[in-house]
């Protein structure tokens, strides 16, 4: 029985995904996850790579999970004059009012409330941080004056980025709110939340969410901005997942931080017991080359050392020229080192009496017997998939199958890590069910003859309730 890929590796798509051929070799190639940027989403394009993507997995007999990233509040600047560049010391105004083409003294800034949120001293930066300017005064109505202190190319639309201010906007802005919509209208798995800064922004779209579907879509949190990270204990108890979206992290806290920040936020996600996806700049190399530097690879490999459920790719497959071939690489860099013993990722048995104690309890003791008696699979029936995300916290050596009656979280359940799911819906005697899922588990190749297989399930197996019975299986 080979290594299968645990990690999941979630890409984003674009033009150069839109062939059907090219996002079969993807899924064949390992991924898991594909990723709708809704900064960048036409909805008519959008209805069509979700087709797509469903169409591929009744073909290939997958469950390819669909996330949509809503944009949130990115603040820009307009239109600029081509060629426009700016000097340390060069005085620029920025304006709220009407948009206009800007230059080197004056440029269109997309947030009405800019005028008010900054004070003298703050800091705006530019384009990813290229440029960097130092706030003079505001008029508290439509002007900024500011000072360039790190200078370059002025180019139109890009983004702003303001490390020192709290900003007023809303997490969630009318477009998202639209985003929101259309993604919970198109059953996606996953919506991610751009910039979040605490929970009240999780329950607005929790409230969205509520208010179009009776269905549960979990919910990622993309930390991205100081705030999040002083407000992480109460994010991460109102949120499903977290993304360490390293882009702007990197631009709104200095770059060396980040790395510890990573790390940290690995270890919250872990011991919440949530998944945690790292992104941006995974393998940014082989937009263009078919080659990924060794800090990309390092970095990927230590990313998934770290403990991380997932690894994003952005451009790298949305506009690159390689798609299928970033898929390969990044596999077997996930292959290579998924498996070492120098990844140890926090665990500890749950304390805390909640009504789903037993269940936890189950999940995390199944782990370890399974490690202890080199058990090659962990089965569990589940209708919620809460039983898959424990299990997949706890990292176990062993496979992890989910089997379900529940046809809409097989695709939610793609992005734990470790996790294969199962449709299931023969539901007898539990020996009889407990036999049934252990020969799928040979037939799909998991098992072979004498291996033991750890079986949770819920007794009585007819009512679906929680996971209160472990049992040891020999095949």
């Amino acid at each position: 029985m080979s290594q299968r890929k645990k990690t999941k590796i979630v890409a984003t798509l674009g033009p150069a995904t839109d062939s059907l051929e090219v996002l079969e070799q993807m899924i064949l190639n390992g991924v898991d996850v594909f990723r709708i940027n809704f900064s960048h989403a036409d909805y008519v394009d959008v209805e069509k790579r979700v087709k797509n993507i469903r169409d591929l997995n009744k073909k290939l007999n997958t469950h390819t999970s669909i996330l949509g990233d809503l944009q949130g509040p990115k603040l820009r600047v307009g239109i600029v004059a081509e060629g426009t560049r700016v000097a340390p010391g060069d005085i620029i105004t920025f304006s709220t009012e009407a948009p206009f083409e800007g230059n080197k003294e004056k440029v269109y800034m997309n947030y009405k409330n800019f005028p008010r949120d900054v004070k003298a001293g703050e800091r705006i930066l530019l384009d990813d941080g290229k440029l960097i300017f130092e706030i003079l005064e505001t008029d508290l109505k439509t002007l900024v004056k500011a000072k360039v202190i790190q200078g370059g190319a002025l180019k139109s639309k890009k983004g702003v980025n303001l490390p020192n201010t709290e900003i007023s906007l809303p997490a969630l802005t009318p477009k998202d709110v639209e985003d929101a919509a259309f993604a919970i209208k198109h059953n996606f798995d996953w919506i991610a939340l751009s910039f979040v800064r605490n929970s009240e922004d999780l329950l607005d779209l929790k409230k969205i969410i509520e208010k179009h579907t009776d269905e549960k879509i979990p919910i990622i949190a993309k930390i991205e901005k100081p705030e999040g990270i002083k407000n992480i204990d109460k994010i991460i108890s109102h949120c499903d997942g977290l993304m360490v979206a390293r882009g702007d992290l990197g631009v709104e806290v200095p770059p060396a931080e980040v790395p510890l920040i990573q790390k940290e936020l690995v270890r919250l996600a872990k011991k919440a017991r949530i998944p945690v996806i790292i992104a941006t700049q995974m393998m940014e190399s082989m937009i263009d080359s078919m080659t990924a530097t060794r800090a990309e690879v390092n970095d990927v490999a230590n990313s998934v050392m770290d403990g991380a459920d997932a690894v994003m790719l952005s451009g790298e497959t949305s506009v690159g020229e390689y798609p299928v071939e970033v898929i390969k690489t990044i596999t077997s860099i996930i292959e290579s080192v998924e498996h070492s013993d120098l990844i140890i990722v926090p665990q500890e048995a749950p304390k805390i009496r909640t009504n789903r104690f037993i269940t936890k309890s189950v999940c995390f003791h199944a782990a370890q017997i399974a490690n202890d008696v080199q058990a090659k699979a962990i089965c569990t029936l589940t209708n919620s998939g809460y039983t898959a995300y424990q299990i997949s916290a706890c990292r176990p050596k062993s496979h992890v199958l989910v089997f379900t009656s529940n046809i809409r979280i097989l695709t939610q359940l793609n992005l734990l890590w470790g996790v294969k799911a199962f449709f299931y819906d023969s539901f007898e005697t539990t020996d009889k069910t407990v036999e049934h899922i252990n020969a799928i588990a040979g037939e799909k190749g998991y098992v072979d003859k004498g291996d033991l297989i750890i079986n949770l399930t819920a007794m009585p197996i007819i009512e679906k309730g929680m996971v209160n019975t472990l049992r040891i299986s020999s095949i």
